[in-house]
C-alpha cells in the first residue's frame, strides 16, 4: 500500500512540475518585450528603421491647412474662425497679417502654438495663414 501511495504522490508531483513549467513559460511569453531599442552606431540588422527622407521644401499654405488647420477651422471648434467666413475673419484681418501670423505661431486664446502642428515651420504657418485670409477676400 505504501508503494502505491508513493507512486501516486510521485505521479502528482511530476504532473504538477510539468504544469508549473508550462505556466511559467506562458507568463514569460506574456511579459516578453515587444521591441528593442536600436542605438545609432550599433548593428541592429535588417530590421533597423529606414532613414528619414529629406523634405522637398516647405509645404504650401493649402497643404498645411489640409493637414493641420482644417480640424478646427472647418468646424469652428473652440471659436476658430471658419475658412471663408468673412464675418468671423473680418475683425481679425483688420489687425493685419503680421498679427495673425504671430498669433498662429505663438498661439492665441484657445489655439495652441502653431495650431498644434509640431512639424510645421514658421514659414509654413505663415503660408497657411495667408491661404486662409485669401479665402476670405
Amino acid at each position: 500500500m505504501k508503494r502505491v501511495l508513493a507512486a501516486v504522490v510521485l505521479g502528482f508531483g511530476l504532473t504538477a512540475g510539468a504544469v508549473t513549467a508550462s505556466v511559467e513559460d506562458e507568463i514569460r511569453a506574456r511579459i516578453a518585450p515587444v521591441g528593442e531599442v536600436c542605438v545609432q552606431g550599433e548593428d541592429c540588422g535588417s530590421e533597423a528603421a529606414p532613414a528619414a527622407t529629406a523634405s522637398s521644401g516647405p509645404r504650401s499654405g493649402n497643404e498645411v491647412y489640409d493637414s493641420a488647420c482644417t480640424a478646427c477651422h472647418s468646424t469652428g471648434a473652440a471659436g476658430a474662425p471658419k475658412l471663408g467666413d468673412a464675418g468671423a475673419w473680418g475683425g481679425r484681418v483688420d489687425k493685419g497679417l503680421e498679427t495673425l501670423v504671430d498669433h498662429a505661431i505663438n498661439g492665441f486664446n484657445a489655439m495652441p502654438a502653431k495650431g498644434g502642428c509640431g512639424n510645421c515651420s514658421d514659414e509654413e504657418i505663415q503660408a497657411a495663414v495667408e491661404y486662409m485670409v485669401s479665402e476670405v477676400e
